[in-house]
């Protein structure tokens, strides 16, 4: 571990030097900056890895049952377990895909799941990311160069292998896909995770394309393959937002989309990974139903717990909310990446009455949860002394990819940690860095 801790600085130069980078729009310009990576990993024990991935195959697999529903027979309103007007009211809902089942019959093929790990040992989802997750790619390449900075480590400690997760990502697009080659989808160069868009591509050996790459004839997506001419299109992994897809269905102002995708997936000719409509799901006002969705679909308790939430949409959770405002955290339900995040502790008696009044008026927007006093984990900086040691709160992004014979979890996952002492804002487009995270081998029997 020493000498990975040693050669940080070597293995940051080398992700600077193949890429590894984070875009980042701030004021109307794009920013790329380095993705700052901590040597020393996260490690989780074989027997706490087991219990997490049940509880994350039992979740996406709730998950995608809700889609099946919401966009089908629409049982879980009619049943009284989730209120109509809370789904239909989700910016994530789009009524193009109302009815549609998608190639495979998988709606969230790959879920990003954020967790954190309270100071009591257990692990809480934070939040449930099923439309376009990111970030998978970083661990990998940290790792491999990691291997290559000290080759020793990897000999003497028992860790699962993270180089799994392109093979992962195809076998899952070619289950669903229908006849047709399997594509990833880039807007272009200036995305904030171009590097991992293009380093998928390379891992899978799948086409890397831009929407000019791409066109729709007879409700039949094609590559322009520029050495063999037009390829149909079996399965794309889109890396950009629902609004942007298609022009011809949603904004009609997107440069970045494929005029008609949307005719070809309702046709059943193309497998679009994620589902369009995903959002609806992964709503942080739906996220308070998702352990009711495990015991109505799956008839079982869930193995995993939700962040203590509380929907102001609720009476008896508002009239809670509002007398314990200055010691909750407040989110947002239409923001990401770490925006709309507001702590009541850093709140005077001022503020903290007009949120009250804001949350009164906009019960829908927002969610309020416990603060959960998340571990630290040891990152090392620099100072004039040297090399330290210090701790900071960190999250962990856990991948789950669904293809035809169900959910499967990735055996590692990306660490996110806080640069700034205290903050429990762990998210990349917030200035943190991020670790690998090693699984340890069960050990023979």
């Amino acid at each position: 571990m020493d000498s990975l801790i040693e050669n940080t600085d070597r293995i940051n130069e080398l992700l600077s030097r193949y890429g590894v980078k984070f875009g980042l729009y701030k004021n109307g310009e794009f920013h790329e900056q380095l993705f700052p990576f901590d040597s020393i990993p996260r490690v989780i024990k074989a027997d706490e890895w087991a219990r997490l991935s049940r509880g994350l195959e039992q979740r996406v697999a709730a998950l995608n049952a809700f889609l099946a529903d919401i966009y089908g027979p629409k049982r879980i309103i009619k049943d009284g377990v989730i209120p109509e007007d809370f789904v239909y009211s989700s910016s994530g809902f789009l009524q193009p895909c109302d009815g549609v089942t998608p190639p495979g019959g998988v709606w969230a093929h790959i879920a990003g799941i954020d967790l954190v790990q309270g100071k009591d040992g257990h692990w809480y989802v934070l939040e449930d990311n099923l439309r376009i997750p990111s970030g998978a790619s970083y661990p990998v390449i940290a790792r491999e160069l990691c291997r290559r900075a000290s080759p020793e480590t990897f000999r003497r400690e028992r860790v699962l292998e993270n180089r799994v997760y392109p093979k992962m990502l195809a076998e899952m697009m070619q289950s669903v896909s229908t006849d047709g080659i399997s594509v990833i989808m880039t807007p272009g160069r200036y995305n904030a995770a171009f590097f991992e868009h293009s380093y998928l591509a390379e891992k899978t050996g799948f086409a890397l394309a831009t929407n000019d790459d791409l066109f729709v004839e007879n409700n039949e997506l094609w590559f322009r393959d520029y050495a063999q001419g037009a390829v149909k299109v079996g399965a794309i992994y889109r890396r950009i937002s629902d609004e942007y897809l298609d022009p011809l269905c949603f904004l009609p102002e997107s440069l970045i989309g494929i005029p008609g995708i949307m005719d070809a997936y309702r046709a059943g000719n193309v497998a679009i990974i994620n589902a369009p409509g995903n959002g609806v799901a992964d709503d942080k006002g739906i996220y308070y139903f998702v352990p009711k969705m495990v015991k109505y679909y799956l008839g079982e308790e869930p193995i995993l717990e939700n962040a203590p939430t509380y929907l102001p949409f609720y009476e008896k959770d508002r009239e809670y909310v509002l007398a314990n405002l200055e010691k909750l955290v407040i989110k947002d339900v239409s923001e990401a990446g770490g925006y709309g995040v507001v702590f009541g502790r850093d709140m005077d008696e001022k503020t903290l009455e007009a949120w009250r009044e804001r949350i009164k008026k906009e019960s829908r927007r927002f969610i309020v949860q416990e603060v959960i006093d998340f571990i630290d984990l040891p990152v090392a900086v620099e100072s004039e002394s040297g090399t330290e040691v210090v701790p900071r709160k960190a999250d962990l992004r856990a991948f789950v990819l669904t293809g035809a014979d169900g959910p499967k979890v990735w055996p590692s996952g990306l660490t996110r940690f806080s640069r700034v002492e205290g903050s429990f804002v762990v998210n990349s487009s917030q200035g943190g860095g991020f670790k690998d995270t090693w699984v340890e081998a069960p050990r023979a029997l």
